[in-house]
């Protein structure tokens, strides 16, 4: 039976109303919430009736953009010599191609198996990959987005092995059971042509050669194919007479072949850390070996063994010694060695020692075809963590400067931020103060991976992406037209003295590692003031000056510690006064003690921060400059609780921070902390909670209560709709890895012996982990596992039980707005959300001219005023009048430092409006606030509550900003369940409602962030930023801004072989593959041995109309492109052969004149 809502018939009265009896909707998922306009607008008029929204659904559209970083656990790389594009395949199914600065392309398998390799078809546009669920498949990249054209599954046999000679439509591929099959790349459909390994091996053999790690066609012979089995079996393969020509046998694992391009020897690489080099003409043995980095035993016996060498590349060069370049082989009694890459060049022994595990290398050749000199300029090397690129034509082997933006994950991201249309002049200045800290030692040589075209299309706003990190850095990347380079990079630790080691257990540290971590960013471009909140509770505010300069760090000391005696019920007997207390308020009456408080018998520690400032004067570099460190300290033998929340206002001079304990506003201008006050002391008189003493008995029996609660049934009833352990989601009093009890759990008394086994001065948080590396469970889509939708892998102590009975601050906001019912004008204000949904405004009443400023004290005080959602305050921002988005007063920018700036005494520049509203504010604005449960919009001064979306009742929103999109503002959410959701404003219709986005851990629930002109991003591996973007415009104009990966560029010509070396060095006959593979001769191979799978996407664009005529003519548009372009090429191969028959004809003529008139006898 549906349900009835008289809220709606009752909307005219609601004015009157509290609050907090409005909206009270059943909604069910992310958009399922009812929108209830709250009644008229008092004072204010109808405000519904005037403003004119302009946004619809259709302008709003998801989809991804572009992805940033290293390419998360590779296992694959293959390069395309003439095209000179890279690719990089990853463990989780992922493709990266690469080409020059601006050429960045992912594509992803659907089945998400690990790549195992790559094969580039030179020159072509096309890709093949295989996979570990034994599929390969054909990629086109003769489209912006690339798409698989085949596929062909294998049922019978693994896939160990692929190879695809230049310029060959025959790709072969060798098998776990020893087998070599070939592939068609053109109809990918197996070939009859089968070597089995019983063929290849001798019949004397009893045991099996192992699966195939080697394929190869001859450079001198492309009709002989060379096997390498894993045993150590090589088998020279005659594909026309189908008959082994020579086998050799090594007693030693192969891992990896590679052809001298004579095609007379090859050299094999293998699990003693040994090379040997093969002769065709004496396959009994191998006429070298050598374990380059073995001793050599005194008594002439053979060196030690090695490890593994992994992989070997062999290449020639025309005027100077061969290359061998091989990655492992190093000495076991070396284990502490780092991964290294080994060149030999000629006598010359050189090891590169890398940071990370060598995952592939390959070695750049000025020619593509194998049979000629390969003149190698430059080594890839894909590691595990990094890319890099050695430059061969200098004898000191240095690297190229890498372009990618491969090093976000230097140090773990913890933090973004993303600002988008900020000012135009932010990039250029961020950019040349970071130039001056780059690194030297490059190599001098433009990067060789340079494929591609990319142009800058339509988009030409500047965007800034801020990542913080683990070690407490900072970075600024340039986010314009979907490129991501590095700008500048701030070292927020450097203000703080280093700890040192023997020290770490007697610190006031409330972390073991990573006590520099950054929790939380700030930043205000126009002032290009600077905020950052640390993990270990302090907060450091910068300013940017273009001047270098050598000064003290100011520093403050802030105690904010709610009183134990303080513990938040709901009256038993009467109703909440506002919506849904009682589901917001579990009931927590046998907790007794501060969890984090432990009994000790030594010193308590007590106003102590966590950290040193620095007391010397510091160098400080063009940049952002510490101007003021504010720390929590330690109360009562209490570590400081993580701060959960930050806003700062230039124009006002001040920045506020809260955490579960309270909130803290300091004046930066004048150094001095104007409040310090807990959660419940900021409501005063208008609590509308009943607070219930503790009894001091049981505050001092810390074992006895946490045993008690172990026992007591909480209710699940009161915890299932609140967002499991909210407060850490969303910022609120916690480190990036606290746990808490998931939703409904009881604590065990082994959790609780093991609190109290931890010492005096043990921190209660283990480690403050990057968001990166936090792995949580989020299947919020069934009632019974939302309990424990945020059960963390690791537990931690059970601070986050008491830090749930506390209130914390969760959103700060600084405007200029009516604090009051009754006032006329607007004020400074300050908005401050808890995560109990309560909104406090406190009034800000600043010195009334800018002379008073640095010496009249800022008073803040509570307006009494005070409003209510349901669950933890997110974001909050004004519209005025108008419905437009009013700017956050500010201070423009100017230089603190500034040579020709001799007296201090200059006025500073104050926007208090935005330009669009600069008239007059009018008599009325809206201020809208969302919670992670619903949305409202209130009419100011008469705080009337004129609309109310509950955005969700089953799942709870992890963030919401308010942006601006075509002029216009909206609202836009992300779910923890995975919906993205726009919402008009002011009256909160819904727009956009898509579940787009799995939040399978952490890392993405504290990483999304939406900003302006429709675009978001989040870290969607711990090495890889992605872009989105929700709107229509940009979805539509992504085509233009894409790069091309493949370019028309003409193939090199190969070499002229000379007369005599192509009549005696190569075979007597040309190799037909399509004769001896085809149909006609090889026969069909067996159906149940793989599968063929069309591709989804040969053809770009056309899936949305694929039913319709659009989709006939654009496909009949590009077969017709497809047919000319093959044409063309038709073309220029005929005249090609005419070119060289008549050359032939010429020479032929040139030498049958030279010999005509010569007797026999004289030749």
């Amino acid at each position: 039976m549906k349900k009835f809502n008289f809220r709606k018939v009752l909307d005219g009265l609601t004015a009157a109303s509290p609050v907090g009896s409005i909206g009270g909707g059943s909604g069910s998922g992310a958009g399922g919430g009812s929108v209830h306009p709250g009644g008229t607008a008092g004072a204010a008029g109808t405000p519904r009736e005037e403003i004119q929204e302009t946004l619809t659904s259709d302008y709003f559209q998801i989809c991804k953009t572009v992805r940033h970083g290293f390419p998360y656990l590779p296992t694959a790389l293959a390069f395309d010599p003439v095209q000179k594009i890279l690719a990089i395949g990853t463990r989780t199914g992922a493709i990266r191609i690469l080409g020059r600065p601006g050429v960045d392309c992912y594509c992803q398998h659907e089945s998400g198996a690990a790549v195992l390799q790559l094969q580039f078809l030179i020159n072509e546009g096309a890709l093949v990959s295989a996979c570990a669920d034994d599929a390969l498949h054909l990629w086109n990249l003769r489209q912006k987005r690339p798409a698989v054209l085949h596929s062909l599954k294998f049922n019978r046999e693994r896939i160990t092995y692929c190879h695809l000679p230049f310029q060959s439509k025959w790709l072969y591929v060798g098998t776990e059971r020893g087998n070599t099959h070939i592939v068609n790349i053109e109809s990918f459909i197996l070939s009859g042509y089968v070597i089995m390994w019983n063929k290849a091996i001798e019949l004397s053999t009893k045991t099996h050669p192992g699966p195939v790690v080697h394929l190869s066609d001859s450079p001198r012979d492309e009709g002989k194919l060379l096997i390498g089995y894993e045993n150590g079996t090589i088998v020279f393969w005659d594909l026309r007479s189908k008959r082994a020509d020579l086998r050799a046998y090594y007693d030693e694992a192969i891992h990896s072949v590679a052809w001298h391009h004579e095609g007379k020897q090859f050299m094999c690489s293998h699990s003693d850390g040994s090379l040997t080099l093969w002769n065709l003409k004496s396959p009994n043995r191998p006429f070298q070996t050598t374990i380059p980095h073995g001793k050599v035993q005194r008594d002439g016996k053979k060196p030690e063994s090695c490890k593994p060498i992994l992989k070997v590349e062999y290449k020639t060069c025309k005027n100077s010694e061969p290359f061998v370049i091989f990655s492992g082989g190093l000495s076991y009694d070396k284990p502490c060695r780092r991964p290294s890459l080994t060149i030999m060049h000629g006598k010359a022994i050189t090891v590169l020692e890398m940071d990370h595990p060598i995952v592939d290398f390959l070695t750049l050749c000025e020619t593509p075809y194998p049979n000629e000199f390969q003149e190698p300029y430059a080594v890839v090397v894909l590691l595990e963590k990094d890319l890099i690129v050695v430059d061969l034509t200098q004898s000191n082997f240095p690297i190229f400067e890498n372009p990618y933006p491969i090093d976000i994950h230097e140090s773990p991201v913890t933090c973004t931020e993303y600002f988008a249309d900020c000012p135009p002049d932010l990039i250029p200045v961020l950019y040349s103060v970071g130039a001056k800290h780059k690194k030297q030692g490059y190599s001098s040589k433009e990067w060789p991976i340079n494929g591609g075209a990319w142009n800058l299309g339509a988009q030409t706003y500047p965007e800034i992406i801020i990542t913080g990190h683990a070690d407490g850095s900072v970075k600024f990347w340039d986010a314009s037209a979907i490129t991501l380079q590095m700008l500048y990079k701030l070292k927020t630790s450097k203000v703080f003295e280093k700890q040192k080691v023997e020290e770490g257990k007697a610190t006031a540290e409330i972390v073991e590692e990573d006590p520099f971590a950054v929790q939380m960013m700030y930043w205000c471009p126009e002032s290009r003031i600077f905020c950052v909140a640390g993990v270990s509770a302090y907060v450091i505010v910068y300013r940017f000056s273009k001047h270098e300069v050598n000064t003290e760090i100011a520093s403050l000391e802030v105690r904010l510690q709610c009183e134990v005696e303080d513990i938040i019920t709901p009256e038993p007997e009467t109703n909440p006064p506002f919506p849904d207390a009682s589901s917001q308020l579990p009931s927590l009456k046998s907790l007794s003690g501060s969890t984090n408080t432990v009994a000790c018998e030594g010193t308590m520690k007590d106003s102590i921060p966590c950290l040193s400032v620095k007391a010397r004067p510091v160098r400080m570099p063009p940049g952002y400059q510490a101007d003021l460190v504010i720390q929590l300290v330690w109360v009562d033998g209490e570590p400081p609780q993580q701060i959960t929340s930050l806003a700062v206002n230039s124009a006002y001079g001040l920045v506020a921070f809260g955490n579960c304990n309270g909130l803290a506003v300091v004046d930066f201008m004048q150094k001095t902390v104007l409040l310090s006050m807990g959660t419940l002391d900021l409501y005063g008189s208008s609590d509308p909670y009943q607070r219930q003493p503790r009894s001091p008995r049981k505050s001092r029996q810390f074992a006895a209560g946490l045993t008690e609660l172990s026992d007591s049934p909480v209710s699940l009833e009161l915890e299932r709709c609140k967002s499991p352990t909210s407060d850490h989601v969303n910022g609120h009093c916690t480190s990036p890895t606290s746990q808490s009890c998931s939703s409904g759990k009881r604590l065990s008394s082994a959790d609780v012996s093991r609190a109290n086994r931890r010492g005096p001065g043990r921190p209660p948080f283990r480690k403050a982990q990057s968001a990166a590396c936090m792995e949580i469970s989020l299947p919020v889509t069934t009632e019974e596992n939302r309990e424990n939708s945020f059960s963390r892998s690791r537990s931690s102590s059970v601070s986050s039980i008491d830090r749930d009975s506390k209130e914390a601050i969760t959103a700060l906001y600084f405007m200029e707005s009516f604090a009051r019912k009754n006032d006329s004008a607007v004020s400074s204000c300050l908005w401050v959300g808890t995560g109990l949904g309560m909104v406090i405004i406190l009034s800000l009443n600043l010195p009334a001219s800018d002379d008073l400023r640095q010496s009249e004290p800022v008073m803040v005080s509570p307006s009494g005023t005070i409003l209510t959602l349901k669950g933890a305050v997110l974001t909050f921002a004004c519209l005025d009048c108008m419905g437009t988005l009013t700017h956050r007063p500010y201070e423009v920018w100017r230089d603190p430092h500034s040579a020709d700036d001799g007296d201090k005494t200059r006025k500073r520049k104050l926007v208090m409006h935005s330009p669009s509203s600069s008239q007059d504010m009018g008599d009325h604005q809206f201020a809208v606030i969302c919670s992670e449960k619903q949305a409202k919009v209130f009419s100011l001064p008469s705080q009337t509550c004129l609309y109310v979306h509950n955005i969700t009742e089953t799942s709870f929103l992890l963030r919401a900003d308010v942006v601006t999109l075509c002029n216009s503002v909206c609202l836009a959410c992300f779910c923890a369940n995975g919906h993205i959701m726009t919402l008009s404003l002011p009256s909160l219709r819904p727009l956009l409602d898509i579940n787009y986005l799995p939040v399978t851990d952490m890392r993405i629930a504290r990483t999304f962030c939406f900003t302006n002109e429709g675009q978001a991003l989040y870290l969607s591996s711990p090495t890889e930023i992605q872009r989105l973007t929700y709107s229509q415009e940009m979805c539509d104009n992504l085509q233009d801004m894409l790069g091309d990966l493949f370019t028309p560029v003409e193939t090199p010509e190969a070499q002229n072989r000379g007369f005599l070396k192509g009549l005696f060095g190569g075979s007597g006959q040309a190799f037909d593959r399509e004769e001896l593979f085809g149909e006609a001769t090889a026969g069909k191979a067996s159906r149940s041995l793989a599968q063929h799978i069309p591709g989804s996407g040969g053809i770009e664009g056309v899936r949305g109309a694929a039913g319709g005529v659009i989709g006939d003519l654009t496909r009949a548009r590009i077969a017709l492109d497809e047919r000319g372009q093959k044409l063309g090429e038709l073309d220029e191969r005929t005249a090609s052969m005419m070119a060289s028959a008549e050359a032939f004809s010429k020479h032929a003529h040139e030498v049958m004149l030279k010999y005509k008139d010569k007797k026999w006898y004289q030749f």
